[in-house]
């Protein structure tokens, strides 16, 4: 259970980056290359470079390599499961909890 919990919660602090979640919603689309996702997020290609290889060390994408050139998907569309159980409705939930708890 444990070990369980540190996978969960390595999955959820991958999953906790906006370029991380940007990332996974556009290979949502299908396999991109590493050069179609650098040019997607307008982030030099070390700093995106690290973001995939964050969601790659969890199990989230994984890469192909074709000569030079690095192809990333999603390994499990599973994981937009829980991305879209994030709902406006959900966060509007969650932040009247927080400003109650304020106030």
């Amino acid at each position: 259970m444990r070990d369980s919990n540190k996978y969960k919660a390595k999955v959820f602090r991958a999953l906790a980056d906006r370029v991380r979640l940007d990332i996974l919603e556009y290979l949502r689309g299908g396999e991109k290359c590493v050069c179609e996702i650098v040019s997607y997020t307008r982030m030099p290609q070390p700093i995106v470079s690290r973001h995939l290889a964050i969601l790659r060390s969890c199990g989230l994408i994984r890469c192909r390599k074709d000569k030079n050139r690095r192809f990333y998907s999603v390994s499990d569309p599973a994981i937009f499961n829980i991305i879209d159980s994030v709902t406006p409705n959900l966060v509007n939930n969650l932040s009247r909890v927080i400003v109650e708890e304020i106030v």
